[in-house]
């Protein structure tokens, strides 16, 4: 049976610091303390800096005995990370889990995976693929995503599009050229305009 009076203290742990650590955990419906909602911000100096990311997290009966399950509700391009479905690879999310661990421990650990990839050890092969072999794409495509799926505050891609497509820029082509520089526009319009 999940230990519901430890859910709560570790929420109240989560929210009080979301300042300092960009950590924050809260339950998904009103009341429903097995199922949640973690968000996390894209480390510094990553392709993934500047995005927000939420993460689905639910609690089996067994935690904080067993370990919770953790998927990316935002799409992310990483190799330890399902680009269909949000799956984490991760040690401390499987055999490696100790009750001595929380839930702010787990998505400290899941943004520290941002960081520093394990492409020997995907849960995307696709990804780690590129990353090994054409490391440049594997940025320009993880920043595009990070443009298009954890940002909010800045211009969609769904924008940009349409604006390079309103320049008379095919659709197909105008993807592709943001998708290879990062989803930045300037830096699009000066391939399209140089191809």
């Amino acid at each position: 049976m999940v230990d519901f009076a430890r859910v709560q203290k570790e929420l109240q742990d989560c929210n009080k610091d979301f300042e300092v650590s960009g950590i924050k955990v809260s339950p998904k419906g009103d009341t429903n303390l097995t199922h949640l909602f973690g968000t996390i911000h894209g480390p510094v100096g990553t392709p993934y800096e500047g995005g927000t990311f939420k993460i689905d997290i639910t609690l089996p009966d067994g935690y904080p005995f067993e370990p919770p399950k953790m998927q990316f509700a935002t799409k992310v391009w990483h190799p330890n990370i399902s680009s269909q479905s949000g799956a984490i690879c991760l040690d401390i999310l499987k055999d490696q889990w100790s009750p001595a661990l929380t839930l702010k421990t787990a998505l400290l650990s899941v943004q520290a995976l941002l960081s520093a990839p394990e492409p020997d050890d995907p849960q995307d092969a696709v990804v780690a693929q590129q990353y090994l072999k054409d490391y440049q794409t594997f940025v320009g495509t993880a920043r595009y995503w990070t443009e298009a799926f954890a940002k909010t505050l800045s211009l969609g891609v769904e924008e940009k599009v349409q604006k390079l497509v309103e320049m008379g820029f095919g659709e197909a082509l105008v993807r592709s050229a943001l998708e290879s520089v990062g989803g930045d526009e300037n830096m699009a319009l000066e391939k399209l305009c140089s191809s």
